[in-house]
C-alpha cells in the first residue's frame, strides 16, 4: 500500500508524458513545435493591467496571469489524448489520496510504524544510503496533506485548463511534483529527502513556467530556482556537517548520536562554532528558501505568475510546507541547539508581521493570498522555534485546507472575470457567483481564526505556545503574530469586500460574470467542509494530552511537553486574544471598504510614502538588485568583456589567427603574376645570395 501510494503519482507523470510526447509528434511529425506555435496558441496569456491610481500613487500591477480558457486557441486544436491524460492521472491521485487517509488511521491511531526498504541507492566508503519509505505518524500527516489537495487540485484543474492546448503536459508536471513532495516526506533519510527537495524544485520551475512564452513567467520561475538554490546551498552544507560528525545520514542513526555532539565545536573559516547550532543553521537556511521565509521569500509572491492551480497546490499547501516539515523531522537535533531554535523563532515571527504587513495594499487577488500563506508560514516557525513541533503541524494540516480553497476560489474568481486579478476592478460578485462567495469567506473564517473554524484552535495554539514559551525569543513571537492576527483579518476581509461586494467597478465583465463549471465547485466545496471539519476533531492529538501517543518517536519532545502542557492554562484574556483581534480586523476593514470607503483612499494619500513602501514590498527586490543583482551582472560582464574577450580572445585564439591573417594578406600581394616581377624578385635573391656569401663565407 505504501509504495502505491508514493508511486501511483510518478506513474501518472510518465503516462501523461507520453501521451504529450506522442501529441507532439503527431502535431509536428519529424520535429519539434517551430519556434512560436506554443507562444500563438496562448498568446491571450500576455494581457497586461494598465497602471491604477489610488490614494494620489501610481500602482505597479503584474501582468495577467492568463488563465487562457479559449482566448486565442482557436487555431491551436487540444493536444491528442489530453481527456487520457487528465483522467488517468486524476484518478491515480485519487486513488493514492484514498490510500493516504487509510495510511493515516492505521499509523496515528494504530500505532503502526512502517519502514519500506526499497533497494540501496549509495555504497561509497562510509556513506551507505538506502532508499526506503519511513512511514510514521509524521509522515502520514504529510500524506495525507499532499494526496488531498493535489487530488482536488487535478480535478480543478480539468475544468481551469480545458481550453490550454497543452494540457498533458500541466497534467504531467503536477503529477510529477506529487511524486516528488511524496519523496521528500517518506525520506528514512537526508540524502532521500534532499533528492525529493530538489525534485519539487525541478516541479515548481516547470509549473510556474509553464507559459513559457510570457517573459514574466519565465523571470518568476527562474527567480524561484535560484532563489531556492541559495537555501539549498545551506541545506547541503548541513547534511555534509551531519556526515562529517556522526558518519550517517539516516535520520535513526543520526538523532542515536546527536546527544554526543553537544559541547562539540566545528571549524567554520575559522570560526568555532557550536557543532549542533551550526548544523541547524545550515538546515534551516533550506528552509528559509522552501518556505519562502524573511530575507529569502522574494519568489513566492511572483510565482504566482503559474497558473492558479499551480498556486494552490505549491505556494499553500505542500511545497512551501515542506521546510516547516524538515525543521518538524529533525526536531531532535533542534532540541539540543536552543540558539537555532531561537533563530527559527525570531525568523519565523519576523515573517509573520512582515508579510501580513505588505498584503494590506496589494490589489492582485492572488499575491494578496501569497502574502497571506508567507505570513502564515511564520507562524509554523514559531510553534517550531518554541518547540511546539506537534502544533506547528496541526497549523500545516488546517493551513492545507484553507489556503488551498482560498487559491482556488480566487482562481474562480479569474475564470468568472475574463482573467481579471486586479480587485479594484471587481465588486458586487456576491450575486453573480454565490457558491464561489460563499466558500471564500469559509475559507477567509478559517484564515482569520473565527471560532469553531480550523484555523481557530490551531492558529490560536501557535499564539499561547508563543506566549508561554521559554526561548528568549518567545515574547517577541507573541506581540508578532498577535499583531498578525488583526493585520490578517484586516486584509483578508478587504478581499472580500472589494470582491465581493459594493458596486461593480467593471460592468461589463460583471454582467458577463458565472459560476465555474461542476468540475471546479466540487473541489472547492470538499476544500471549504475541510477548512471547517479539520479543526476540531484533531485537536486533541495535535495539541492536546494525546499528542506523545499520537506521534511517539516522529517528534522530539524534550521540552515539547511543557509547552504542550502551559497552553492548557494560559490567562483568558490571552486566549481570547486573538478572537478579539479577528474581530478588531473585520470592523476594521467594513469600516473602510464598505462604510466609508473614502478612507482608505485619503489615508494613502496621506501617508504616500509608507503606502508605496508596503505596496512595493519594503522595497526587498530593489535592495537585491543593488546588493546582488547588479555587482554580479558588472562582474559577468567584465569576465566576458575584457577577461575572455579583450584578454584570453585578443591575445589567444583570436590574436593569432588575426596575425597569421595579417601576414598571409601581404604575402599574398607579392603573387601578381607578371613575370618580370618574378624575374627582378630572383635577381634580389641571388644578390643577396652573393653578397652574404661573399661577406660570410671565409
Amino acid at each position: 500500500m505504501y509504495q502505491a501510494i508514493v508511486f501511483l503519482p510518478l506513474l501518472g507523470a510518465i503516462l501523461a508524458g507520453l501521451i504529450a510526447l506522442v501529441g507532439a509528434r503527431a502535431r509536428f511529425p519529424g520535429e519539434g513545435p517551430p519556434p512560436g506555435v506554443e507562444d500563438a496558441a496562448t498568446d491571450a496569456h500576455a494581457h497586461h493591467h494598465a497602471p491604477a491610481v489610488e490614494g494620489g500613487g501610481v500602482i505597479h500591477h503584474a501582468a495577467h496571469e492568463g488563465d487562457g480558457h479559449g482566448h486565442g486557441h482557436a487555431a491551436e486544436p487540444a493536444a491528442a489524448g489530453s481527456r487520457t491524460a487528465e483522467l488517468i492521472t486524476t484518478t491515480l491521485l485519487f486513488v493514492s489520496m484514498i490510500l493516504s487517509w487509510i495510511a493515516f488511521v492505521q499509523v496515528g491511531f494504530g500505532g503502526q510504524t512502517v519502514r519500506v526498504p526499497i533497494f540501496t541507492w549509495m555504497l561509497s566508503g562510509d556513506l551507505k544510503v538506502d532508499w526506503a519509505l519511513r512511514i510514521d505518524t509524521l509522515t502520514a500527516v504529510m500524506l495525507v496533506v499532499v494526496n488531498t489537495v493535489s487530488a482536488f487540485v487535478h480535478l480543478y484543474s480539468i475544468g481551469y485548463m480545458a481550453e490550454d492546448p497543452y494540457r498533458p503536459r500541466f497534467f504531467g508536471y503536477l503529477s510529477l511534483f506529487t511524486f516528488a513532495m511524496l519523496m521528500l516526506v517518506t525520506a528514512d533519510n537526508l540524502v532521500q529527502m534532499f533528492f525529493g527537495w530538489e525534485g519539487v524544485g525541478l516541479a515548481s520551475y516547470l509549473l510556474i513556467g509553464f507559459w513559457y512564452h510570457k517573459p514574466e513567467a519565465n523571470a518568476a520561475a527562474i527567480k524561484a530556482f535560484v532563489v531556492n538554490r541559495v537555501g539549498d546551498f545551506g541545506f547541503a552544507l548541513g547534511i555534509f556537517a551531519v556526515f562529517h560528525l556522526t558518519g550517517a545520514v539516516d535520520f535513526d542513526a543520526v538523532f542515536a548520536n546527536a546527544p554526543a555532539l553537544t559541547g562539540k565545536t566545528i571549524n567554520f573559516f575559522g570560526w568555532h562554532a557550536d557543532a549542533l547550532t551550526l548544523i541547524c543553521l545550515l538546515l534551516f537556511m533550506g528552509a528559509m528558501g522552501k518556505s519562502a521565509q524573511f530575507l529569502l521569500h522574494t519568489w513566492l509572491p511572483d510565482a504566482m505568475e503559474g497558473p492558479t492551480p499551480v498556486s494552490a497546490l505549491i505556494h499553500a499547501a505542500t511545497m512551501v510546507t515542506a521546510g516547516v516539515f524538515m525543521v518538524a523531522r529533525l526536531s531532535p537535533l533542534f532540541e539540543l541547539a536552543p540558539n537555532a531554535q531561537m533563530v527559527v523563532t525570531f525568523i519565523g515571527a519576523t515573517t509573520a508581521l512582515f508579510a501580513a504587513t505588505i498584503g494590506l495594499v496589494q490589489n492582485d487577488i492572488k499575491r494578496i493570498v501569497a502574502y497571506s500563506t508567507c505570513s502564515q508560514l511564520g507562524y509554523m516557525f514559531v510553534a517550531m522555534g518554541v518547540g511546539a513541533y506537534s502544533i506547528g503541524m496541526f497549523h500545516l494540516f488546517t493551513h492545507a485546507f484553507f489556503k488551498a480553497l482560498l487559491f482556488l476560489g480566487s482562481g474562480s474568481v479569474i475564470h468568472a472575470m475574463h482573467h481579471e486579478q486586479d480587485i479594484r476592478n471587481m465588486g458586487g460578485l456576491k450575486d453573480r457567483i454565490p457558491f464561489t462567495y460563499g466558500v471564500m469567506i469559509v475559507g477567509t473564517l478559517a484564515l482569520t481564526g473565527f471560532p469553531l473554524t480550523a484555523g481557530y484552535f490551531s492558529k490560536d495554539a501557535i499564539i499561547e505556545a508563543a506566549y508561554v514559551g521559554a526561548n528568549p525569543m518567545a515574547l517577541y513571537a507573541f506581540i508578532c503574530t498577535v499583531t498578525a492576527a488583526l493585520l490578517t483579518s484586516f486584509y483578508s476581509w478587504r478581499l472580500v469586500f472589494k470582491t465581493f461586494h459594493g458596486e461593480p467597478h467593471d460592468r461589463k465583465h460583471w454582467r458577463e460574470a458565472h459560476e465555474s463549471p461542476m468540475v471546479m465547485l466540487i473541489p472547492l466545496g470538499f476544500l471549504a467542509l475541510g477548512s471547517i471539519a479539520a479543526g476540531f476533531p484533531f485537536k486533541e492529538v495535535f495539541a492536546g494530552h494525546g499528542v506523545e501517543h499520537f506521534f511517539r518517536e516522529s517528534l522530539g519532545f524534550a521540552k515539547t511537553n511543557q509547552v504542550l502542557e502551559n497552553i492548557h492554562h494560559v490567562p483568558l484574556h490571552i486566549a481570547v486574544l486573538p478572537t478579539v483581534m479577528m474581530a478588531l480586523g473585520f470592523v476594521i476593514a467594513w469600516h473602510f471598504y464598505i462604510r466609508r470607503p473614502d478612507i482608505p483612499v485619503e489615508l494613502a494619500r496621506q501617508h504616500d510614502f509608507l503606502y508605496r513602501f508596503l505596496l512595493n514590498k519594503w522595497y526587498f527586490d530593489e535592495l537585491y538588485d543593488v546588493i546582488f543583482v547588479r555587482p554580479a551582472k558588472w562582474i559577468g560582464r567584465a569576465l566576458w568583456k575584457g577577461g575572455d574577450g579583450w584578454l584570453i580572445d585578443g591575445f589567444g585564439p583570436d590574436g593569432v589567427s588575426a596575425r597569421v591573417l595579417d601576414v598571409t594578406r601581404n604575402v599574398v600581394r607579392l603573387q601578381t603574376g607578371y613575370l618580370y616581377h618574378y624575374a627582378f624578385a630572383m635577381l634580389i635573391g641571388a644578390a643577396v645570395f652573393i653578397t652574404w656569401f661573399m661577406f660570410a663565407v671565409k
